[in-house]
């Protein structure tokens, strides 16, 4: 009777493959384990800022037409506030220069003026003579100089008044053009089903942004993509980069997207930013507790550093912000992204 016998190389090879499976299994599982949780994937909404091209355009036109008289009148104001300052000056002097021609008047009552027939009359010698029709002379030229201040100054006052009127002209048309490009963007909300005075997002502590470069007059230096968006492969303006920088530098760091190539609105130009409110990015539902926190403060950062930064709109949380309308509803759509619930969208002019 024979006994077969396993041969021992076999076995060891068998139990060296039991111990690398069992080894392999460890370090997945403890890969699992140590390993973060995975963050939600940073895709770009797809929200087309969340209107109708027809929406969009009139938007841009009503804000930027917005800026642009808002810019004028300022400069205006600035400039009637010269002006105020001046005629205060010139009516000081002016009130200088008429009270010196009075006492000349008043002496030239009282003492009479020296006529070229009594400079010859009275004159008594050749000597006196000449003593006389000099005085004569240098009081003339006294009071031609006098005149000649006294309606200088008058004049003056005049041209500044007439340049304070025509300032105050200009601020009233500004005004109404003003006026006309918030009635415009009220109205294309509305037809869109927003439109609504809306609560909004504002806070007094939210930290000022550095200004961006402003024209002599104080509009906005027209801008084209030429500068490197830092969130994607393409390109932004100066103005927008600059915009995506003071947040930054703010605190606002999670995902933004800004550049994108398809669709329409102000992202393709590069003048549009979108930001997540989720730690992880953009994610596909509605912002809550600290996320949407953090949402309320982002939005509200460029609402009070609007002026300092040319932002042209904020959308967040189915409401829209413009300078000329306040924060008003915004019919963007229900899902998240059109929505504007799990991100804040910035276009800048």
């Amino acid at each position: 009777m024979s006994i077969s016998v396993r041969p021992p190389r076999r076995r060891a090879g068998l139990r060296a493959l039991l111990a690398a499976a069992a080894v392999a299994t460890l370090l997945v599982t403890g890969a699992a384990v140590l390993a973060p949780p995975a963050r939600p994937a940073a895709a770009e909404p797809n929200d087309d800022e969340g209107g109708t091209a027809s929406l969009r355009k009139v938007l841009e036109a009503a804000g930027k037409g917005y800026a642009a008289a808002k810019a004028r009148r300022d400069a205006s104001l600035r400039r009637q506030r010269a002006l105020n300052a001046e005629l205060a000056a010139l009516a000081t002097r002016l009130t200088a220069v008429e009270r010196e021609a009075g006492l000349v008047a008043a002496q030239s009552y009282r003492n009479g003026r020296l006529m070229v027939a009594s400079v010859l009359l009275e004159s008594g010698s050749p000597d006196a003579l000449w003593q006389r029709a000099w005085l004569a002379d240098s009081l003339a030229r006294r009071d031609g100089r006098q005149l000649r201040r006294l309606a200088e100054a008058r004049d003056r006052v005049a041209r500044a008044k007439l340049a304070i009127d025509a300032e105050v002209r200009l601020q009233t048309r500004e005004l109404a053009v003003m006026a006309k490009r918030k009635q415009d963007a009220e109205r294309a909300l509305a037809a869109a089903g927003g439109g609504t005075p809306a609560g909004g997002f504002v806070s007094a502590n939210s930290p000022l942004a550095k200004p961006a470069p402003r024209n002599p007059d104080g509009t906005w230096p027209n801008e084209s993509c030429t500068v490197d968006d830092p969130t994607t492969s393409g390109c932004i303006t100066p103005r927008t980069l600059h915009a995506l920088n003071q947040a930054r530098a703010n605190g606002f760091g999670r995902h933004a997207s800004c550049y994108r190539t398809g669709g329409g609105g102000e992202h393709p130009k590069g003048r549009a930013c979108d930001f997540a409110a989720a730690s992880g990015g953009f994610v596909n539902a509605a912002a809550t507790g600290g996320d949407r926190t953090y949402g309320n403060n982002l939005a509200a950062f460029y609402v009070k550093n609007a002026n300092r930064l040319g932002v042209l709109y904020v959308i967040w949380f189915n409401q829209i912000w413009m300078p000329s309308t306040g924060w008003r509803s915004y019919g963007g759509g229900s899902d998240p992204s059109s929505a504007h619930t799990n991100h804040v969208h910035l276009s800048m002019y």
